[in-house]
């Protein structure tokens, strides 16, 4: 009986990550691996590595995809060319990553994942939006070949902190091809869509044998259920808005690693 209460307790807390993380990937476009990983740290236990490997793997499933359609029925395009760029040069980025990451002790890594999200919170709260034109030009295809540097850079964030990738992807979308920020955020959620975190995955498979496979299965359960309520509720506030929001969760998650 101690067995099926414990298991059923490991399934909702990974549930309830998943339904957290899900949240703000639909209302961020983040893969959800940035408030995962402090999750299944302070909800269930699981060391830095163990938390990056089980978040990365419940992303294989195309968790995006509710929130893809979402976006869609909005009205907001996708630019496939592009997200086929990024996933190519994804997958040879977090493979490479994911190799670095197991090679680097649990305290220090949880102290690089807590300074990468104060560095993002810092960067979006800083960071300026372009004056509008008062003359409105026809919207225009953006360029394909700078999503393969942004799919590897991308790909290295996720092997390394096991992240999604959208935490950088998206700023450099927006800054770089000056994608505005819906646009971005569907471009970044639209590569999650194909399991890119795959070799990723099997390199901490191998690493940390002990995969709890309870806790995926709650994990990407929530995260389907968070991932779609995120999604309606980010087309419905404005993207400078969305961006302090978005600085401010950066920090409090932060925060939680740190008090752990």
């Amino acid at each position: 009986m101690a067995g099926a209460t414990g298991s059923t307790f490991t399934f909702l807390a990974g549930a309830l990550a998943g339904l957290g993380g899900g949240v703000l990937s639909g209302l961020f476009g983040v893969g959800g691996g940035i408030v995962l990983i402090p999750l299944l740290a302070l909800l269930l236990g699981l060391n830095q590595h163990q938390a990056q490997g089980v978040t990365l793997a419940a992303l294989l499933l195309p968790n995006s995809l509710p929130a893809v359609l979402h976006f869609r029925s909005r009205g907001i395009p996708i630019h496939w060319p592009l997200v086929g760029a990024i996933v190519v040069a994804f997958l040879p980025g977090v493979w490479a990553g994911a190799k670095v990451a197991n090679r680097i002790p649990e305290g220090p890594l949880r102290i690089g994942f807590v300074c990468f999200l104060l560095l993002l919170a810092l960067r979006t709260f800083l960071q300026k939006r372009p004056a509008v034109s008062a003359v409105e030009l026809p919207p225009m295809a953006p360029p394909w070949a700078p999503g393969l540097i942004i799919g590897l850079v991308g790909g290295c964030c996720a092997g390394l902190l096991g992240i999604g990738g959208g935490v950088v992807m998206i700023p450099m979308l927006v800054l770089w091809l000056k994608l505005p920020q819906h646009e971005a955020q569907l471009v970044s959620i639209a590569v999650l869509l194909p399991p890119v975190g795959l070799p990723g995955v099997l390199v901490y498979a191998k690493s940390q044998p002990a995969f709890p496979w309870l806790i995926l299965i709650g994990l990407a359960l929530g995260f389907q259920l968070g991932a779609f309520g995120g999604a309606r509720i980010a087309t419905r506030i404005a993207g400078p808005r969305l961006q302090r929001i978005f600085a401010g969760v950066m920090v409090a998650l932060a925060a939680m690693l740190l008090l752990r």
